[in-house]
């Protein structure tokens, strides 16, 4: 990790002779964390108890979850990054390094390195707390930007700082953009004082390629889920919309219309990542492969599925071939 500045505004993205780095085919923006699970009798209620009878520790963070998936696909993949010190900051760092990502772009600070604790019941059902400051603190230097625009494809969750989804939109919205991918991760009330703002979002669905949101988001944003959501979204101009319900399926939607696209049912260890695993599926081989959405949805709930059948976010994150071969067995 590089140490820099994350607002220095001189860094123009050039090297020391003055040539400009080609990017990666996939660059993400977003946390790279740590994620603490602990394995309890039951998820619980508002002023209600569990049981922990086990914790883990595994590797995680939305920004990173994706670049990772997207390289076992077998893209080149970059991330943009802000983590902080310590041990936990420390060891993500020392992991990222470890990984066929370029982290070029992943800077590490002295404040607290962004984490995750994750309740997660026998079912393989999760609840999220993340907390610590470093992701929330992190800006784009014009090397930054000159790393998303070249690449062939741009992810952004919802969970990076509202400034870091302006500058990204000004590229977004320029002629010779890339296309970008806009996960909309969490709830509105969630993203609170550390996330994209609603106008913000709305935004995104005129400039992104492709609109994502999970069924809990999209009720507290849009009013409604399934494919009500997703014809929400294309009646207000989205090109292409991805609305997922976990073990339900999802509803991709585009200028061929809606498609119904069931989840593949598999034994689930821990559905953490899942959603990460299909985005990226979804960006290698829609938004890049030039599959349809029957194609490119069908392949995602592959990835997804083979992802849920292991521990952690990236426990089952599967090659390109594994995919396939689950599929032709299907």
């Amino acid at each position: 990790m590089d140490g820099r500045d994350a607002a220095d505004a001189s860094d123009d993205g050039a090297s020391a002779d003055g040539s400009v780095p080609v990017a990666p085919e996939v660059v993400t923006v977003g946390a790279a964390t740590v994620d603490r699970t602990y394995r309890v009798s039951n998820i619980p209620e508002p002023d209600g108890g569990a049981y922990a009878d086990d914790v883990a520790e595994a590797f995680g963070g939305v920004g990173a979850n994706v670049a990772s998936a997207s390289a076992r696909l077998g893209r080149s993949a970059g991330l943009i990054a802000r983590i902080g010190d310590g041990d936990v900051g420390d060891r993500v760092a020392a992991d990222l390094d470890e990984s066929p990502i370029d982290t070029s772009h992943v800077r590490q600070k002295a404040e607290t390195s962004t984490h995750c604790v994750i309740l997660r019941d026998d079912d393989g059902k999760r609840s999220i707390v993340t907390a610590g400051d470093s992701a929330k603190r992190l800006q784009l230097t014009a090397a930054d930007r000159s790393f998303l625009a070249g690449a062939d494809a741009a992810f952004l969750t919802a969970y990076n700082p509202d400034a870091v989804h302006h500058d990204a939109l000004d590229i977004a919205e320029r002629a010779d953009a890339p296309p970008f991918v806009f996960d909309l991760s969490g709830p509105l009330a969630e993203l609170a004082g550390r996330g994209a703002r609603e106008g913000t979002i709305d935004r995104w669905i005129d400039a992104a390629e492709l609109f994502v949101v999970g069924e809990v988001a999209a009720e507290s944003y849009l009013g409604c889920t399934g494919r009500e959501a997703a014809a929400e979204l294309r009646s207000r101009g989205a090109r292409r919309v991805a609305v997922t319900a976990g073990p339900e399926g999802a509803v991709l939607g585009d200028d061929d219309g809606l498609h119904d696209l069931p989840a593949f049912d598999v034994t689930v260890v821990d559905e953490t990542g899942a959603g990460d695993a299909y985005v990226a599926a979804l960006i290698d081989r829609w938004v890049l492969g030039g599959d349809d959405a029957r194609e490119a949805g069908r392949f995602a709930a592959a990835a997804a599925a083979l992802n849920v059948t292991e521990e952690g976010a990236r426990g089952g994150l599967a090659t390109r071939g594994e995919v396939e071969a689950f599929l032709a067995d299907r």
